[in-house]
């Protein structure tokens, strides 16, 4: 194939990603990790499993960034989980240390690339990136708000008992505790979930969302959701490749909206083959503009952190 993805790490998720992105059949994948062996097995699986999963595009693996050189997109998925006795802060400046090294290695072999975040903390690393690589900033984007909406789309259809498939949701704010789902622009076939859900109910799954991920962590013991990150990053490169103005949340940089500057945070966006192509201005009320600049401020003291 003409096109190529490039997925750093060769974890769960990174193997999730990869195994997504092949059976759409977009572009030809590497997957790139520093443990020997790892990329190159499973990409050797992958390729096995093409016959029958009906893919034709290459997958490889390497533990040699210069395997990356020309990728039209790399998805990062690399990354430290937090560990016992590991402050909050020592995270932070580890994977700041990873996200800088890799952005390097994609600035040197793969600069005219769109760069995808899914590594954690979301949009921090997201900030990270676009200033290690000096890339525009349409080139620069997170998968963080699409994971939320599509983990509140399932919770409203398991609530309702209806077709998943039937729901929109829209969750602004950072990844994370300070995310903003916002019950009004969530819909089934069209109808508000207000009409459909009692108050109560809707604010017990905008609970839930907000800790979508760590009810997961909590059921699996050892790691973290992965099936959900992959298929919401593929969504995001397929929108890019196909060119579909995709209207839909992602970690972007802002310059001013929302009264929010100089930071990546989970916003409405179109992604084109542009990349972030535009920024969808909702018109919030006092209290969902108030959550999105809280969760905004809440950054900002992370990024100090790393030195931004």
């Amino acid at each position: 194939m003409d096109k190529k993805i490039a997925v750093i790490g060769a974890g769960n998720v990174g193997a999730s990603v990869s195994q997504y992105l092949a059976e759409a059949n977009l572009a030809d994948v590497v997957m790139v990790d520093i443990i020997e062996g790892m990329p190159q097995g499973k990409a050797l699986d992958l390729t096995q499993a093409g016959p029958i999963r009906g893919y034709n595009c290459r997958v490889t693996g390497s533990n040699d960034f210069a395997e990356i050189e020309g990728a039209d997109i790399v998805v990062m998925t690399a990354g430290l989980a937090r560990k016992p006795g590991m402050s909050r802060e020592d995270l932070l400046n580890k994977n700041a240390e990873i996200i800088g090294s890799v952005s390097e290695n994609v600035l040197k072999y793969a600069p005219d690339c769109f760069y995808l975040m899914v590594s954690n903390p979301l949009d921090i690393m997201t900030y990270h990136a676009f200033k290690k690589t000096g890339f525009p900033k349409n080139r620069v984007f997170g998968q963080a708000g699409i994971l939320d909406s599509i983990r509140f789309r399932a919770f409203v259809a398991m609530e309702l008992g209806v077709a998943a498939t039937d729901t929109q949701a829209m969750v602004l704010g950072g990844h994370g505790d300070t995310m903003v789902p916002l019950a009004r622009y969530t819909t089934v076939a069209g109808i508000p979930i207000s009409e459909l859900i009692p108050k109560d109910r809707i604010d017990a799954i905008a609970a839930r969302t907000r800790d979508g991920g760590g009810e997961i962590v909590k059921l699996l013991k050892t790691g973290s959701a992965y099936y959900a990150p992959a298929a919401a990053t593929v969504d995001m490169v397929k929108a890019v490749f196909s060119d579909e103005k995709k209207v839909l949340p992602a970690s972007a940089y802002l310059e001013g909206e929302y009264g929010i500057d100089d930071i990546y945070i989970g916003v409405p966006v179109v992604l084109g083959r542009n990349g972030v192509e535009k920024i969808v201005e909702l018109k919030l009320n006092d209290e969902e503009l108030g959550m999105l600049k809280k969760s905004a401020e809440t950054y900002k003291e992370f990024l100090k952190i790393i030195g931004h």
